[in-house]
């Protein structure tokens, strides 16, 4: 029997987080084993429990999720557990700034409930949770209102492929479609994002995305 992606729920408001309660223990491959109401719960909560998947919201009272989120992300005993930040707006600062810091990628708070589920068993998966459209407007939006760029001596590991392979990743592009613009199987294409990760300590794509904005192997405005 498979063991069910076991998720902590964190939102200030109480019944938000029990419709999402609701909505995710009705699944037979999901189980909610925590909730808190704001970040300094937060980081108690997942470090007990050390769970696959946060739901975290991103503005809290007090220790807010972008906080948490560093906190959790900074814990070597929590390095599998993944991150997705709930946000009531696509273009918001804070998410980028929490991709920065380890999220795996973000939902609206609107979103529809089979799209949330989804997005849960993607992360818990090891997929970053970033559309090409959304990954080029956050960026495009907030990538270059930041810190300066980090120093390129962090792509050194990198092969000439790779650096290809990540700036395309940086683009928004899907394994499939990097093995089309490249004239390589999808398997290949794969191959090479892994090795990146690996490379780079990069936990997801999602982190992928932001190192390749910060060394300037991709820009603002590049894409379309």
């Amino acid at each position: 029997m498979t063991t069910a992606t076991r998720v902590v729920l964190v939102d200030d408001q109480a019944l938000l987080r029990a419709g999402f309660r609701a909505l995710i223990d009705a699944e037979d491959d999901l189980e909610v084993v925590g909730e808190a109401g704001d970040g300094a719960e937060a980081v108690t909560v997942v470090t007990s429990s050390k769970p696959d998947v946060v739901l975290m919201d991103i503005r809290m009272p007090e220790v807010d999720g972008l906080e948490a989120t560093r906190q959790i992300s900074a814990d070597p005993t929590l390095s599998d557990t993944r991150i997705i930040i709930l946000t009531t707006f696509e273009l918001d600062e804070y998410v980028f700034e929490a991709m920065r810091h380890g999220a795996s990628g973000f939902l609206v708070k609107d979103t529809e409930p089979v799209d949330l589920l989804a997005g849960i068993r993607a992360v818990a998966a090891g997929d970053g949770l970033l559309s090409p459209s959304v990954t080029r407007r956050l960026i495009a939006e907030f990538a270059t209102r930041s810190r300066p760029s980090a120093p390129t001596n962090r792509l050194d590991p990198l092969t000439e492929r790779e650096r290809e392979i990540v700036a395309l990743v940086g683009e928004g592009l899907s394994n499939d479609e990097i093995a089309e613009r490249l004239v390589v199987s999808p398997a290949t294409a794969k191959t090479h994002v892994s090795r990146a990760m690996t490379k780079l300590h990069a936990r997801d794509r999602a982190q992928l995305v932001v190192l390749a904005y910060e060394t300037g192997l991709v820009r603002p405005g590049w894409t379309s």
